[in-house]
């Protein structure tokens, strides 16, 4: 569903994702793990075609994001860390809009079904996105994708501020999707939530994939350990 191709990409010399090779199937969840500018944010922005590699491809479903954008996307939704919701529209307005720019025309009753869905509160369906906390806004985001159909999930930093209520109803739901099929790329610096949700944990530092853990086979604490020996070997690495 995804895959990256000796994917790179560097900022006026500054090199900020380095050959990274890994693929996400179809049911699975990729997290990866990394301090700041360690090119989680990159490497998603380069498989939504935010930016263009310097070296590489990023495929989606075998399509080149580089060269066929447009097709590539169809099968995308973005979730960030904030989900840009009109203010003055209802969380249903929103999702009707945005399901109509995805190409969807969907009914009442199958918009709201989305909602339920997604887990936003029926009685918020039609208050304004601006009274939304930002766990409401995510479950918004997160019934958009459904909408669209989307079969792959790229997901920026989307626990960030969420409260732990709101970041397990949050992961419950990505857990469902990743049932029903959906493959899911997600950057965060949560360790705990990142192995509750995914089937795979990659640990990315200084631009590099130093690490792919299978989720089911480390605990909380192992995790939590291993995370923090390859930060401290790359401080070592810059000493």
């Amino acid at each position: 569903m995804l895959e990256a191709r000796e994917l790179s990409k560097s900022f006026n010399g500054v090199v900020a994702l380095d050959g990274l090779n890994v693929e996400v199937q179809e049911g699975e969840i990729l997290c990866f793990l990394g301090a700041n500018g360690a090119g989680k944010t990159t490497a998603i922005n380069l498989f939504l075609g935010f930016l263009e590699p310097t070296r590489g491809e990023a495929l989606v479903k075998g399509k080149s994001v580089r060269s066929d954008p447009v097709s590539a996307r169809e099968h995308v939704a973005y979730i960030p860390e904030r989900v840009a919701l009109y203010p003055d529209l209802s969380g249903y307005e929103n999702l009707r809009f945005f399901a109509e720019l995805a190409g969807k025309r969907l009914g009442e009753s199958e918009l709201l079904e989305c909602l339920d869905t997604a887990g936003l509160p029926r009685d918020a369906n039609h208050k304004l996105a601006s009274t939304y906390s930002k766990g409401m806004q995510q479950k918004v985001g997160i019934a958009c994708a459904l909408a669209k159909s989307a079969e792959i999930l790229l997901l920026d930093e989307p626990l960030a501020g969420l409260d732990p209520k709101a970041a397990n109803e949050f992961c419950s739901l990505l857990r469902e999707m990743r049932h029903q099929g959906v493959a899911g790329l997600m950057a965060t610096h949560d360790l705990f939530r990142a192995r509750e949700v995914a089937s795979r944990i990659g640990i990315l530092r200084d631009g590099q994939l130093v690490d792919v853990i299978a989720a089911a086979d480390v605990t909380a604490a192992q995790l939590e350990t291993l995370y923090l020996e390859h930060m401290h070997e790359g401080r070592e690495d810059a000493a």
